[in-house]
């Protein structure tokens, strides 16, 4: 009978909605009506509730929006992404992944916290709503696993070492012996009465996972991504990976409620089909349509079209197989090629949408199913504290015996086990399909959501504690552009944000780089990438090991104006370009542009303002994050630094050598820095095209103190003394030639110093140093970075016209935080610049 049915049961329990919205007009729908055939008649209303109709008619029209599908979908969306990003926002300081903030943030949402409260639940998240509210999210989980399987590479995966592949089948095998005996003691207590064999399965998978992409993102957080061991972890939990879902498969199979063994046969023999499936005939067709959307030509919207509908059509056919729409939706993934602009813009349409929205709705949904008040009693709380423990049991202890076997250091064998310990997305998807199958209850659900967030918060500061590699770089004596051996090689770290960047760098290094007769000039262009939370970003990491040469084709298709632009100048006998790039948080990025900078024994670190020129002439800030960023660099590097202000130097494009014709000034006061920009315009002034005047300012007799910094007598006689020689030594220099200007100008105030740099306004570009021996000459004291001269130069009142370049040398005496620890063994990666190529 259909009134015996759960079903009826749940519904006759449930209040209609439109008993809610007027009482008066349910009950006189419940009186008794005569038919067509006269028999009397009750309205079902009033005892099963209808379908949510889709759009209210309005508050005004005493209609509750919360009593309709699309507004109550829309508030439980905006409720469920502000909340977890608010999560997500406290525990950032804990360099925990986003995940963590979205488990924690389903299970407050759910009935363990605030769905304690019932007018909350009936409110926000009624029963009748959570159809649309798992539609929804299943739909959004189908893409991001789309998305997953396009980030896993197979062909890295077949070529993964021997010792990767050992460490992950330990890892694997332990945990899912381990889960096999956990889920004995479970049976026996909490979950009488399961079906014993998809139970051992579902226990053995779920303690058995590593969350490829929760891995990922805690390696390049901790900037181990790109190290052995992250290049280890990376592999092991991409082999860890598919066998998770190989295995999620075989106990789905089982799980199903078909009575004869023959069915989970049937399951996996038709699920191997569709593998099949899609290596024949799937693979081809997404290949051709890839082959079809040459680099920088837009992608044609028909094909991104079919690519999606190929990827529904994909989960439905698992669907009905009996394996889950997700794994439709992951093999059509896996199989879709990897290379080129296809599969990067699939990612740039459907990736934001899909893990900013439509992701955290399945985090909630399992929320709302995870309910913390089922673990009481001493009896629950210890198998919670068993399963934690058996689960880190298995993974540490097998990953570390396989790593220890392959001769990996224990500390290292050690953080491999906690890594690979990580827990994530698929684990919460195992649980789900194992709870909507019966096969997990309510308090068994529970404690393994509660096992797997535990494993992930504790990752990071384990590794943390246990792991802290030194960045190691051999010692050099070049670290600034004045030295007494000017045929030694002059090594360039120059740094860029865009293509905005590009033709202004060019032209400096060009302007740099001299006649070739002497010392050469090398230079490691890097990229700086900001390590945002889009999952896509973990790949370009990935791909961006080997000295960043992969990621050129990456980025975004103006990436192929850099390198046509660096490919130029190795055609260039004197000078040698090497792309780098650096992605990674902005509070972080520093350490890597001074790591580099010291093991690639540079000599300056050129980097962009955070200001560039609108077309009014006014600089407008491209972000606070890179303003601190040229800070931080400016406090710890091992070698001078400059900051160039961008205003056009050489116009928008690549200036040829025969074409260079700059005019570039030298104010100097005298100090560290000002000697440092003098001596980098000399290197300049070796450009046959490039004429230099230096203008060497001189207080009046009895004026010094009215401009000038200096403050004890001792040391200013030293400096003073110091600046004479060196300048001395350069006039008598013969790189100089008719190219060199040279002048002294007497001044007795800041208004005469202002006056003299504005009748210079017209050159090319000012080269002068950070801290020069003068007062500061305007009153903003916004970029500290640039000093008293360059915030005075970069400022729109004096040029719109003249870029600025400040430079700050490089003092061992200051130098007491070295990121990088010396190493006489160490061997640097590059030594030979020769065999750098584009």
């Amino acid at each position: 009978m259909i009134d015996g049915s759960p079903l009826a049961v749940e519904m006759e329990e449930e209040e209609s909605p439109v008993e809610k919205i007027a009482p008066e007009r349910a009950a006189e729908d419940s009186t008794p009506r005569i038919t067509e055939g006269g028999m009397a008649s009750t309205n079902v209303t009033g005892q099963c509730p209808g379908p949510m109709k889709a759009t209210s008619n309005g508050a005004f029209q005493n209609e509750s929006p919360l009593d309709f599908a699309l507004p109550l979908i829309i508030l439980q969306i905006v409720l469920v992404v502000v909340f977890t990003r608010l999560l997500a926002y406290f525990l950032k300081p804990l360099k925990q992944p986003r995940v963590i903030a979205e488990i924690i943030g389903g299970i407050l949402l759910g009935p363990s916290a605030l769905g304690r409260s019932k007018a909350y639940l009936d409110t926000i998240f009624p029963k009748k709503s959570l159809t649309v509210l798992d539609t929804l999210a299943n739909i959004g989980l189908l893409f991001f696993l789309f998305l997953v399987g396009l980030e896993l590479d197979f062909t890295a995966i077949r070529k993964t070492g021997k010792k990767s592949l050992l460490i992950a089948l330990a890892g694997i095998s332990l945990p899912f012996v381990v889960g096999v005996g956990t889920s004995f003691v479970l049976s026996a207590t909490i979950s009488k009465g399961v079906n014993q064999l998809p139970f051992i399965v579902f226990m053995g998978v779920a303690l058995s996972i590593t969350a490829f992409p929760v891995l990922a993102r805690i390696l390049a957080e901790l900037k181990l991504l790109t190290t052995d061991i992250g290049r280890i972890a990376m592999s092991a939990a991409g082999v860890n990976d598919v066998a998770a879902w190989i295995l999620l498969a075989l106990a789905i199979a089982l799980s199903g409620d078909g009575t004869s063994p023959l069915v989970s046969v049937w399951v996996l023999l038709c699920g191997s089909g569709f593998v099949i499936f899609a290596v024949v005939a799937i693979k081809p067709l997404l290949a051709y349509m890839a082959r079809r959307c040459p680099e920088g030509e837009p992608v044609k919207e028909l094909y991104v079209c079919v690519t999606l509908t190929v990827v529904l059509a994909a989960s439905f056919v698992t669907d009905t197989i009996g394996i889950h729409a997700l794994f439709g939706a992951f093999v059509v993934g896996i199989v879709a090629p990897k290379e080129g602009p296809f599969c990067r813009i699939l990612t740039e349409k459907i990736e934001d949408l899909v893990s900013g929205l439509l992701l955290p709705l399945y985090f909630a949904a399992s929320g709302l199913k995870t309910d913390v008040t089922t673990i009481r009693g001493a009896q629950s709380w210890g198998l919670l504290v068993l399963v934690i423990l058996t689960t880190c049991f298995g993974k540490i202890v097998g990953t570390v015996g396989a790593s220890m076997l392959c001769k990996v250091p224990f500390r290292e064998a050690m953080t491999l086990g906690f890594l690979m310990n990580t827990k994530g997305l698929v684990e919460l998807i195992v649980l789900n399909i194992g709870k909507d199958r019966k096969v997990l209850n309510d308090q068994a659900f529970a404690i393994l959501v509660l096992m797997a967030l535990f494993t992930t918060f504790i990752t990071t500061p384990i590794v943390m504690l246990i792991y802290k590699p030194a960045r190691k770089g051999a010692p050099y004596k070049h670290r600034t552009i004045q030295r007494k051996d000017h045929d030694s090689e002059l090594r360039i770290l120059a740094c860029f944000h865009s293509t905005r960047n590009i033709p202004t760098l060019i032209n400096l290094i060009e302007s740099s780089r001299g006649t070739g007769k002497k010392g050469r000039l090398c230079v490691y262009a890097m990229h700086l990438m900001e390590l945002s939370e889009r999952s896509s970003a973990i790949a370009m990491v990935h791909k961006a090991r080997n000295n960043g040469l992969p990621i050129w084709n990456k980025i975004e298709r103006s990436t192929d104006q850099m390198v046509i632009a660096f490919e130029a100048y190795q055609h260039l006998r004197a000078v040698a370009v090497r792309p780098m790039t650096a992605i990674s948080g902005l509070s972080s990025i520093h350490e890597d542009i001074c790591t580099s900078a010291h093991q690639k024994r540079v000599a300056m670190i050129l980097l962009p303002f955070h200001k560039h020129q609108r077309m009014d002439g006014a600089m407008e800030s491209i972000g606070h994050g890179f303003h601190e960023v040229n800070q931080r660099v400016l406090q710890r590097a091992p070698c001078s630094v400059g900051i160039l202000v961008d205003r056009g130097l050489g116009g928008t494009s690549q200036v040829v050598a025969s074409e260079v014709a700059y005019k570039v000034v030298v104010p100097f006061f005298g100090g560290l820095d000002d000697r440092e920009a003098l001596a980098y315009g000399m290197k300049m002034v070796e450009h046959p095209g490039i004429t230099l005047t230096v203008h060497k300012f001189v207080a009046a007799r009895g004026t010094l103190k009215r401009f000038e910094k200096s403050e004890h007598d001792e040391k200013e006689k030293t400096e003073k003394e110091t600046d004479e020689e060196f300048v001395r030594e350069l006039m008598n220099d013969p790189r100089g030639n008719e190219s060199l200007a040279y002048e002294e100008r007497v001044v007795e105030s800041k208004e005469d110093i202002i006056a003299t740099l504005k009748s210079m306004s017209k050159c090319n570009l000012f080269v002068v140093g950070r801290n020069a021996a003068v007062a500061s000459l305007v009153n903003s004291t916004d970029c500290p970075e640039l000093g008293p001269v360059g915030r005075l130069l970069s400022s729109s009142e004096f040029s719109t016209t003249a870029s600025v370049l400040v430079v700050q040398g490089y003092d061992p005496a200051a130098d007491t935080r070295p990121l990088v620890e010396e190493d006489e063994s160490y061997e640097q990666a590059s030594r030979d610049i020769s065999d750098s190529t584009v």
